[in-house]
């Protein structure tokens, strides 16, 4: 048993059930089940990774796929923003709640894990099974070309065409920082002064290799996602407000097909109203005495 049991009661639901409690129900939901994983920005809080949308994030106005290629301006934009956040969002180390999601997977208790975040945490913690449902920020894709580059090779072509940029940029402040290693910076005209890469083979345009706002999941990701949610027994969401539709149409396909659907979450999520249990708690506890209690396959 965790700590767990010694927090005071966070209201769930009805003011009387605390967060053990409602724990206990899930994992007599979970319990007897392989389940589908479905992952997002609230787990890799506890990283150093700032939320999207939970309580107390900041409001985002992320760039969309339309403006990156639309505009050689907010290419550059982009690029700078990103180059600061990479050097911040690279150091990140995986947390609890990774591990014990490492260990729900070699316990047999998973059909599959999907995540909707691109830091590539979970492989680092050493899960298997995963379908990086938004891309990766590890790479970058020319789309040109299609060839895919390191992000780490990338970052160190933008050091040398932009000498001392980071030094400038740090000492200026960042306001924010997204999970997709977008961040704001002051100084304006630091970043209209970047730099830009081009794709070393052909010169065509760089970009991470991750879904942007605008795009959309590719197909063979969607499926493979799909058929973890067809095997499983139920689906656990954990750290997802399930806002956008690729990661809520897994909780709607999961409810209609009579799953249960269990919802680990800081604040409301679209999908509640789906949810056979709903938690809201943080997701590394949650997670690693789930890890801890339920039986393996």
């Amino acid at each position: 048993m965790t700590a767990f049991a010694s927090l005071p009661p966070v209201p769930v639901g009805t003011p009387a059930r605390d967060e053990l409690a409602v724990l206990q129900e899930i994992h007599d939901v979970l319990a007897g089940e392989r389940f589908a994983l479905l992952t997002g920005a609230g787990l890799s809080t506890d990283s150093g990774i700032p939320d999207y949308r939970g309580p107390g994030a900041a409001p985002r106005a992320p760039m969309t796929y339309q403006e990156f290629i639309g505009e050689a301006d907010n290419r550059r934009r982009y690029w700078a923003r990103n180059h600061i956040g990479w050097s911040h969002l690279r150091r990140a180390d995986p947390n609890d709640g990774h591990a014990a999601v490492v260990r729900l997977e070699r316990r047999g208790l998973l059909t599959g894990l999907i995540t909707q975040n691109v830091d590539r945490l979970h492989e680092d913690a050493g899960s298997v099974n995963v379908v990086d449902l938004h891309g990766r920020f590890d790479q970058v894709v020319c789309l040109a070309c299609h060839r895919r580059y390191s992000r780490t090779l990338l970052a160190g072509v933008l050091e040398e065409l932009n000498p001392g940029f980071l030094e400038r940029a740090l000492s200026g402040g960042v306001v924010e920082m997204a999970p997709d290693a977008d961040a704001t910076v002051e100084d304006a005209a630091l970043i209209e002064s970047f730099v830009v890469a081009h794709c070393p083979a052909c010169g065509g345009t760089l970009k991470p290799d991750f879904v942007y706002f605008g795009e959309n999941v590719p197909k063979d990701r969607v499926e493979r996602s799909y058929a973890m949610v067809d095997e499983a027994g139920a689906l656990l969401v954990a750290g997802s407000s399930l806002t956008v539709m690729s990661g809520l149409r897994f909780a709607r396909h999961a409810a209609k097909h009579g799953k249960p659907v269990v919802i680990i979450n800081r604040g409301q999520t679209r999908g509640d109203e789906l949810a056979t249990v709903k938690l809201d708690a943080g997701v590394s506890e949650a997670l690693t005495w789930l890890a801890d209690e339920l039986p393996p396959r």
